[in-house]
């Protein structure tokens, strides 16, 4: 009672608008303090949104640059990539909402800012995408369309089927050809022999495909298998997959090829008759046994003219097995201008091995050892019969002359008197 009797009195006392304007001026001051530490706490989530959308922006395209430009030609783009940067902003969305406790619309708000860098950056990525595309009309534009057209690999290249193939022909000389070619840096070829046109075509293109190195724009993807020049098929099959591709066939002389044959079967099967008893049906009458594979592969016309059905002479290269080893860089040089390449190979990258008989590998500015071709190359040739080699000489001579008609150029082989000379292996 006496309570009420108090509050009378004070209320009495003290004017009823004084009162009120001291109760006001008590709720504007608790709103004020109130917004403001909402908007502390809006303006931290806003900023933590905010930077770490420009960070992330940042790391993107720095990436997408390496990805486009440190390979200097090749168009990719990760799609995969933009869309994990979207994901990895929504979770710092999601973890601030949690500690910060923003309310819904706020939470909204920042997903949407999430959504719209995500966005801003796809259009930005295929912004650069399309100029790249502008510089390489080749390429598409988009990963989809970039995964049906190429197969993008680790580096950055791309497996391509080959342009160039070094078709023949066995124990030419055409492995020296190969890693001579393979100093180049803007050819990359298989190591081994795919032998896809002979005896793996049934696998199929891709899986042909899925054996090259990865090449970048520029760059020429190369194979070699001597057997394609003696293989009937071939021809057709290689036209089938690109008609315009460019073929290189490296010869020597038949004869001294025949030989060569002949002595890296003999390393692996000693028991084999000698060369005089395999290359005659009949030593006595002189009958020249063609049949035999190691001279077969010599009737050079012959296998040429199933070529040239498919493809005409501007788009094929002979190489000759002798001049690659007396200059091996004046017939690089011719290599390099058919391939459309820049002469990069020269005398430089060759040293001459006395020992085996045939130029080593070198690099201009390396003063290591030379790198020469295994212990398979430069094997010591049997000596033949002279009367052999002169009949074999006689043998050729016919389908020699028809083969310097055939391709236009004189590789002088009836000047040799000796087939039996040791020569560049391969």
């Amino acid at each position: 009672m006496a309570f009420w009797s108090s509050t009378s009195v004070f209320t009495s006392k003290v004017p009823r608008k004084i009162l009120f304007m001291f109760t006001l001026s008590l709720s504007v001051t608790y709103l004020f303090y109130s917004l403001m530490s909402c908007y502390n706490s809006f303006q931290f989530q806003e900023n933590y949104v905010y930077q770490g959308r420009l960070v992330t922006e940042e790391t993107t395209f720095v990436t997408l640059r390496e990805k486009l430009y440190s390979t200097s030609s090749q168009g990719y783009l990760d799609e995969e990539f933009i869309e994990r940067t979207a994901t990895e902003q929504t979770i710092a969305v999601s973890s601030v909402r949690n500690s910060v406790g923003i309310d819904e619309r706020t939470a909204g708000w920042a997903r949407a800012q999430a959504a719209t860098t995500s966005s801003s950056m796809s259009r930005a990525a295929a912004a650069v995408a399309g100029e790249h595309e502008h510089e390489h009309p080749e390429f598409s534009t988009t990963d989809s369309e970039l995964r049906k057209v190429v197969n993008c690999t680790s580096d950055y290249g791309v497996k391509k089927l080959p342009q160039a193939i070094i078709i023949g022909v066995k124990k030419g000389g055409t492995r020296a050809l190969l890693e001579a070619l393979r100093v180049h840096p803007d050819v990359r070829a298989v190591g081994n022999e795919p032998h896809f046109f002979d005896r793996n075509y049934e696998k199929g293109l891709d899986w042909y495909r899925d054996l090259m190195p990865s090449t970048l724009e520029g760059q020429i993807t190369m194979e070699k298998t001597p057997s394609y020049f003696v293989t009937n098929s071939a021809p057709k099959r290689i036209h089938s997959m690109a008609r315009d591709i460019k073929l290189i066939i490296v010869v020597r002389n038949p004869v001294t090829r025949a030989i060569s044959d002949y002595t890296q079967t003999l390393s692996k099967r000693p028991e084999i008759p000698t060369f005089e008893v395999l290359a005659f049906k009949n030593r006595t009458l002189g009958l020249i046994d063609a049949s035999w594979s190691a001279l077969r592969i010599g009737i050079y016309a012959l296998h040429l003219e199933s070529w040239m059905q498919y493809f005409p002479l501007s788009q094929m290269h002979f190489v000759s097995g002798e001049r690659l080893i007396v200059d091996p860089a004046g017939e690089m040089a011719k290599v390099q201008d058919f391939l459309g390449l820049k002469r990069i190979v020269t005398d430089k990258h060759f040293y001459f091995n006395k020992t085996k008989g045939f130029p080593c590998l070198k690099k201009p500015e390396d003063s290591s050892t030379p790198r020469c071709l295994g212990k398979s190359k430069g094997r010591t040739h049997p000596k033949i019969e002279p009367d052999v080699i002169r009949r074999l000489h006689k043998f050729y001579k016919p389908f020699n002359m028809m083969f310097y008609q055939m391709t236009g150029q004189n590789f002088q082989w009836e000047l040799e008197e000796d087939g039996n000379s040791p020569g560049f292996q391969d």
